[in-house]
């Protein structure tokens, strides 16, 4: 969809009070075996936070060992959204394609832990 690149670029300095990282304006999807619900308590980017009306879960995890962040919107995880639950938007301080030379349909691997 491309939309996260657009709001990570926009909100950076929210994105950054939220996970003391400077976020690379862009996300990787990644299709997961099964779907996927976060845990009960994540950080959150609150729609009010930013004057806007979305609301952005922030999940720590790792990809492929490097620090990052699955960023999802309650949309999405409510199952009404743009991707099915199976699809998580990884963000990261680098371009995580470029960063892993990943092509469509690599493996990857993400360890998450509940906060």
């Amino acid at each position: 969809m491309g939309n996260f690149s657009y709001w990570i670029e926009k909100l950076e300095e929210h994105y950054y009070r939220k996970t003391g990282m400077h976020l690379y304006p862009g996300t990787l999807n990644v299709l997961l075996d099964e779907p996927f619900s976060l845990p009960p308590r994540v950080k959150r980017l609150e729609g009010e936070e930013y004057g806007g009306t979305v609301s952005v879960n922030i999940l720590p995890c790792l990809i492929l060992g490097r620090r990052a962040f699955i960023l999802r919107t309650d949309a999405n995880e409510e199952g009404r959204g743009h991707h099915p639950k199976n699809i998580v938007e990884v963000a990261a301080d680098v371009k995580l394609r470029d960063e892993f030379q990943l092509a469509d349909g690599d493996l990857v691997e993400i360890e998450v832990s509940e906060l």
